[in-house]
């Protein structure tokens, strides 16, 4: 029973998290949904400036806490209404507080634990309380794992409040800034063309910061391979000697 009390919060958010992905919420932010309601969007937003803004990080913040697939449509759609500046420093905001809610929970969650870990969660215990900081921003900055989830993991491994709070802004920031880039150069090319194609993801506005992403995604392949060649010309050298 205790141990069920203290799950509860994180189940409470893994359920509102299958609510709003069910209710059909996020379909709204969807590119179609978007360009066939640009003009009272950007109407409303320049009506109600704070209110939308506030609406938009009050979102996200709970699809980041609960952890649901999508929320990238949510971050592409952020910079489309509100530009590269002000998407990213809303999305920014949301993701900060969405990490922090769904890790504290996390953390009340198996703070209750009293059997011994298995052999490699031991190990992965071991390494995180040798270099923590190391491995925070590891995680943070490289996408090796869902947001959610990389979150999930840090409370199981008892981050420090402080580190995680620091790295996940700082690796979740340079993420966003390319997916709001994409948004905001999504609506340029609207604006321009006027209608939804293909052909707008050809638009430098959109291809640099898809460019970008897409080397950031790579990061975790070519570390892995720098790694296991040092460790190769290492093993090498042992046998020489």
């Amino acid at each position: 029973m205790k141990r069920l009390r203290a799950a509860l919060p994180l189940i409470l958010l893994l359920v509102a998290g299958i609510v709003l992905y069910l209710s059909g919420t996020l379909d709204r932010f969807s590119p179609q949904h978007l360009v066939a309601h640009q003009h009272q969007l950007r109407a409303h937003i320049a009506e109600h400036p704070w209110l939308s803004r506030l609406a938009y990080i009050g979102l996200l913040t709970l699809a980041m806490a609960t952890g649901i697939p999508g929320t990238i449509v949510i971050i592409l759609a952020g910079g489309l209404a509100f530009g590269v500046v002000d998407g990213t420093l809303c999305s920014s905001i949301a993701l900060t507080l969405g990490s922090l809610i769904l890790y504290l929970a996390s953390r009340y969650a198996f703070g209750t634990g009293t059997r011994e870990p298995p052999p490699l969660a031991a190990r992965l215990h071991h390494g995180f309380e040798r270099h923590p900081v190391s491995y925070t921003l590891f995680l943070r900055f490289i996408p090796v794992m869902p947001f959610g989830a990389v979150t999930v993991g840090l409370a199981w491994l008892r981050c420090p409040l402080w580190l995680f709070i620091s790295a996940s802004w700082l690796g979740g920031t340079v993420s966003l800034l390319f997916e709001t880039s994409i948004g905001a150069g999504l609506g340029n090319a609207l604006a321009h063309d006027g209608a939804l194609h293909v052909g707008l993801l050809l638009h430098a506005s959109v291809l640099l910061p898809m460019g970008a992403l897409a080397l950031l995604a790579l990061l975790p392949l070519l570390i892995g391979r720098l790694t296991a060649r040092h460790r190769r010309k290492a093993t090498a050298l042992e046998r020489r000697e």
